[in-house]
């Protein structure tokens, strides 16, 4: 039964206020699970399960299976289920990002230990020494610690190449730094899904903990000495000194109050090609803003 314009205007103040606030609700909660689903790795999965059981539905109803019709029914039930397991990495790095609190406040620490792992990064690169370092922001890294030899030293060069000295303990897997201190070495990181080129291990395992955590990695290849850095699942490759520095100070320094969270979640959850060719100018232009607040 339709509604005439007539019958809207007779509706009583508050029950159209309730509308319109219900109408606004389910508009912001379309939108914003949009915007979330739109680039993430689990969205083509999740829009071909949708459209083969609408499909299914639509040929079962069209020729009268009424029971195969029943069991697709109650089977799109579970579809909320099918979306917490296939944005499971998603929701998990949504909610710590909603809740992450900025920590590097104190500028001249950040500075010096910065100057400390591109020094130690910049050793290892010219004697084509394999390094894979991990900088914890505000998401924690305790279980992937774990994974290794647990560590409580001071940031410097010396002991970072000493770490990844060919044939050491600990040289094969990575380094974490959680604020000023080494935490951890020859930790596993978890590897990414993703089609990253021909590039080995550590580049994979880079580019899994930026995506599963916000950290910075960077990475010494060890065939050629080149130096990588994975940010939000983004790999930037063949970095020099001086570009490595730029970036580490924009991503580290750069204010909290430059993006929203909402903005900070869109930004590291967004996977398209036209996003990861973005992220070298992201990071650049981050740099510039964050000299001028610094």
């Amino acid at each position: 039964m339709s509604m005439s314009w007539a019958d809207i205007t007779q509706i009583p103040g508050p029950k159209l206020l309730s509308i319109g606030i219900e109408i606004g609700v389910l508009t912001a909660v379309i939108y914003l699970t949009i915007q979330f689903l739109r680039g993430t790795r689990g969205v083509q999965v999740l829009l071909g399960f949708v459209i083969s059981v609408v499909a299914m539905l639509v040929v079962t109803r069209a020729f009268k299976l009424d029971t195969l019709n029943w069991l697709l029914q109650q089977l799109s039930v579970y579809l909320g289920i099918a979306f917490v397991v296939i944005f499971q990495p998603e929701i998990r790095r949504a909610l710590a990002e909603l809740g992450k609190q900025p920590v590097f406040a104190n500028t001249a620490r950040v500075r010096g230990i910065l100057d400390e792992v591109v020094q130690a990064i910049s050793q290892l690169a010219e004697s084509k020494i394999g390094a894979l370092i991990a900088i914890e922001r505000e998401i924690g890294t305790l279980a992937i610690q774990e994974t290794g030899t647990r560590m409580d030293s001071v940031v410097t060069a010396e002991l970072l190449a000493t770490i990844f000295f060919p044939h050491t303990p600990l040289h094969d897997g990575g380094v974490i730094i959680e604020g000023d201190r080494i935490r951890a070495a020859g930790c596993v990181f978890p590897l990414s899904s993703r089609d990253i080129g021909k590039y080995g291990t550590r580049h994979r395992a880079a580019v899994g903990i930026s995506e599963d955590t916000d950290a910075v990695a960077i990475v010494v290849s060890e065939e050629t000495g080149a130096i990588s850095l994975a940010y939000r699942g983004r790999l930037i490759r063949g970095l020099d000194e001086n570009r490595l520095r730029r970036i580490l100070s924009s991503v580290l320094l750069r204010a909290a109050r430059q993006t929203s969270r909402w903005q900070r979640l869109r930004e590291s959850l967004d996977f398209t090609p036209a996003a990861l060719a973005r992220t070298e100018e992201l990071m650049e232009r981050e740099f510039e803003d964050s000299s001028k607040d610094h």
